[in-house]
C-alpha cells in the first residue's frame, strides 16, 4: 500500500513536472504545434509509467568477469599476484578476493608466508585494498579479515587495522550471519591479539541481536566459539536452543552436550530437553554419539536413568568392536555417573582380559579405579586380576606417584592388594612427597594413604611393614554437619540421657568418620566412656581400659551420595570403610537414608535406632 501511494505522490509531480516544461517551452519558442506538445506530454508519463512498473533490481556484486574466474582457478600465489599487472581491469571487491585466495592457497599448500611477504607485487595488493576498503561488500570484508589473521601480519599493519575498523563501523548493518560467520572464523585471532574493542563490540551485536537466530547450526556454532565468552549470550542462546529443541537431530544435540560439558555448565533446562528427545525420538545413534553422550551426562553429573538404560543397552552389543580408549572413556563416565550396569561392566571385564595387550597401563590402571568406585567384581574376578597384577608388576612404579596411590587405593577397596604394592606406597621415601606437602591434592592422597595404612593392618596379619608413622594419622578437616547427621545425633542424645554416653563425630587412625560411638557392658547398657581407652582414634585419650565382656559400638548414616545411583548398594569406599571397622572389632549399626526419611517423628526415629541396635546385638550373639 506504502509503495502504491509512492507511486501516486511521483506520478502527481512528474505531472506538476511536465506542466511547467511546457509552460517555459511555449514562452521560449513561441511557436510549438500542439499536436507535439501532447506527444510529449504522453511520452512523458510512458516513460514514467514504464519506470515506476518496473520491478527494482539490487545486484551486489558486478556481473562475473574473466578475472574473477582467473582468481578463482589461480593454484599458485604467482598466478595471482600476476593478474596485478595484467590487462583485466579490476574493481573493488577484486583485491580483497585476491588476499582471501592467496591466504587459503598458503594454508593449503604449506607455502613459506615470511619469503612472499617481500614481493613488491603483495605489497601493492595490500595498499590497493587498503585504499578500496570502504567499498568491498560486507560477506567479503568478514572473508577478508579472517584471511588477514590467518596470514599472521604484525598487530600494527595498516591495511589490516583498516579492516578492522571497517568491520567495526559495519557490525550494526550487516545480516546477522555475517556476525556469526565472523565469531566462528575470527575470534580466536581477536582474543589473541590486540582486538579487544572488535571482540567486545561482535559479541554485544551478537547479544543484542539474538532474536534473528533462525536455525540449529547458528546456535551450536555461537554456543561453541562464544558461549564461554559472554554469560548473557549464552543464556540467550540456551532460551533459543529449547525454542528450536524440535529440530534438532542427534549430531545436534551430541554437540551441544559436549559443549555445556567442556564448559562444565550444568544447564538443567537444556539437558532435561536434550533428555526427553533422545528418548522419546527414533534417534539413530553411533557408537561415537554413545560415547560421547556418556562422558557428557558424567561430566555435567546429570542423572537421567532412562537415558542411561538406553546408552548401555545400545553399547553392550558394540563392545567387542570398542577400541580400548573407549572402553576406558565409557567405563570411566558410567564411573562418575555411579551407573552400574551389570552385563555391560561384565563386558568390559571381558574386553579387557582379551584384549590386555592393547592396554597401556593408564588405561588398565582407569579400570581398576572405575571398578572400585562402583565396587564391581567381575564373574572370573580371580582370572582378571591375575592378568592385572601381571600387567601392572613392572609398571606400577613408573606411574605418577598420584595415580599410583589411587590404583593401591582401589585394589584396596576391591581386597586384591599384594604386599609388594602396599610396601611400595608406604615407604618413607614414597609418602614422603604427600606427607610434607599442604596442597589440596595431596591431602586427598594422605587420606587414601591412611586407607591404605589401615588396609594392611587389618585385612593383612602377614603383612610386617612398613606403616605410616602416627604423626601422619592425624584427623582429617572436619565435614560440616548434613541435616540426617544433626538429627541422629539429637535423637542419641535425647534417648540415652547423657553426653558422656556417646561419642559423636570422632576421626579414627583408620582415615573413618564414626557418626556415634557407644560403649556397652556385658548387658548391653551404655556407660559413661570420657575415661576408657580409645587407641582407635586418631588422637587416642582416656587411661582405663574397657570391662571384659564390654564392647564398642558405632552408628553409621549412609546417605543418598553414598550409594550407586538407583542402588541400595554402598560405593566401593564405604564398602571398605565398613569392612576396617567391623575388623577393628566395632559392632556396625547401619542408619541408610532411603529408612531414615520414612520416619517422621522423633519417637519414630528412636524407636528404629533401638530396634537397629537390637538387630546388631542379636547378630553378633548369632556369631
Amino acid at each position: 500500500m506504502a509503495s502504491r501511494l509512492m507511486q501516486r505522490c511521483i506520478c502527481l509531480l512528474a505531472t506538476q513536472q511536465a506542466s511547467s516544461l511546457t509552460i517555459i517551452g511555449r514562452l521560449r519558442l513561441g511557436s510549438v504545434p500542439s499536436k507535439m506538445m501532447t506527444t510529449t506530454h504522453e511520452s512523458t508519463f510512458s516513460t514514467l509509467d514504464k519506470f515506476l512498473n518496473k520491478e527494482p533490481v539490487f545486484t551486489p556484486y558486478p556481473l562475473p568477469q574473466e578475472v574473477d574466474q582467473k582468481i578463482e582457478e589461480a593454484t599458485t600465489p604467482e598466478e595471482l599476484l600476476e593478474l596485478l599487472d595484467s590487462r583485466y581491469k579490476l574493481h573493488h571487491n577484486h583485491a580483497a578476493l585476491m588476499v582471501i585466495k592467496l591466504s587459503r592457497l598458503l594454508a593449503d599448500k604449506h607455502l613459506d608466508k615470511d619469503s612472499l611477504s617481500k614481493d613488491v607485487r603483495l605489497q601493492k595488493l595490500f595498499r590497493t585494498m587498503d585504499s578500496q576498503v570502504s567499498s568491498i561488500w560486507h560477506g567479503t570484508l568478514m572473508k577478508l579479515l579472517r584471511s588477514l589473521y590467518a596470514l599472521q601480519l604484525p598487530e600494527n599493519f595498516k591495511p589490516l587495522l583498516s579492516v578492522e575498523q571497517e568491520v567495526r563501523w559495519r557490525l550494526r548493518r550487516v545480516k546477522y550471519k555475517n556476525l556469526v560467520f565472523l565469531a566462528e572464523t575470527s575470534i580466536p585471532y581477536m582474543q589473541d591479539r590486540a582486538s579487544r574493542e572488535l571482540l567486545t563490540e561482535l559479541l554485544m551485536y551478537l547479544e543484542r541481536r539474538w532474536a534473528e537466530i533462525d536455525g540449529c547450526r547458528t546456535v551450536v556454532v555461537l554456543m561453541a566459539k562464544v558461549g564461554h565468552l559472554s554469560r548473557a549470550l549464552m543464556d540467550r542462546l540456551e532460551d533459543k536452543f529449547l525454542e528450536l529443541a524440535e529440530q534438532f537431530g542427534p549430531e545436534d544435540l551430541r554437540k551441544v552436550m559436549l559443549i555445556l560439558a567442556s564448559q562444565n555448565r550444568r544447564s538443567v533446562p537444556l539437558l532435561r530437553a536434550i533428555s526427553y528427545h533422545l528418548a522419546q525420538k527414533p534417534f539413530t545413534l553411533t557408537r561415537g554419539m554413545l560415547i560421547d553422550f556418556a562422558y557428557a551426562y558424567g561430566k555435567l553429573n546429570f542423572h537421567q536413568t532412562q537415558i542411561f538404560q538406553k546408552l548401555a543397552a545400545e553399547l553392550l552389543p558394540q563392545v567387542s568392536s570398542m577400541t580400548p580408549s573407549d572402553v576406558t572413556q565409557c567405563s570411566k563416565s558410567f564411573a562418575f555417573l555411579k551407573w552400574l550396569n551389570l552385563p555391560l561392566f561384565e563386558a568390559f571385564a571381558q574386553y579387557v582380559m582379551n584384549k590386555a595387550d592393547d592396554f597401556t597401563p593408564l588405561q588398565l590402571s582407569n579400570m581398576i579405579l572405575t571398578f572400585a568406585r562402583l565396587n564391581f567384581h567381575p564373574e572370573q574376578e580371580e582370572q582378571f586380576f591375575s592378568l592385572v597384577h601381571k600387567k601392572l608388576e613392572s609398571e606400577l612404579d613408573k606411574l605418577s606417584p598420584g595415580l599410583q596411590v589411587d590404583v593401591v587405593w582401589s585394589l584396596c577397596i576391591l581386597q586384591q592388594v599384594q604386599k609388594k604394592q602396599l610396601q611400595e606406597v608406604l615407604c618413607q621415601d614414597f609418602h614422603n612427597q604427600f606427607l610434607d606437602s599442604k596442597f589440596s591434592q595431596n591431602q586427598n592422597a594422605c587420606q587414601k594413604l591412611i586407607h591404605i595404612n589401615a588396609t594392611a593392618q587389618l585385612e593383612h596379619p602377614e603383612y610386617t611393614g612398613p606403616f605410616l608413622p602416627a604423626m601422619a594419622l592425624h584427623p582429617q578437616a572436619p565435614t560440616p554437619k548434613t541435616p540426617m547427621q544433626k538429627d541422629l545425633q539429637e535423637i542419641l542424645k535425647g534417648w540415652l540421657g547423657s553426653d558422656d554416653k556417646v561419642r559423636f563425630g570422632e576421626i579414627t587412625q583408620y582415615g573413618w568418620e564414626l557418626d556415634a560411638e557407644l560403649v556397652l557392658d556385658v548387658d548391653n547398657q551404655p556407660l559413661p566412656m570420657k575415661d576408657f581407652l580409645a587407641p582407635h582414634l586418631a588422637q587416642p585419650t582416656g587411661t582405663r581400659p574397657l570391662p571384659p565382656g564390654a564392647k564398642r559400638l558405632v552408628f553409621l548414616r549412609w546417605e543418598f551420595p553414598n550409594f550407586n545411583s538407583r542402588s541400595k548398594d554402598l560405593l566401593g569406599r564405604f564398602v571398605m570403610a565398613k569392612r576396617h571397622l567391623r575388623a577393628a572389632g566395632f559392632l556396625l549399626v547401619d542408619v541408610p537414608y532411603y529408612e531414615w526419611v520414612e520416619l517422621k517423628s522423633e519417637w519414630q526415629k528412636g524407636a528404629y535406632l533401638k530396634d537397629k541396635l537390637g538387630k546388631a546385638l542379636a547378630e553378633d550373639l548369632a556369631k
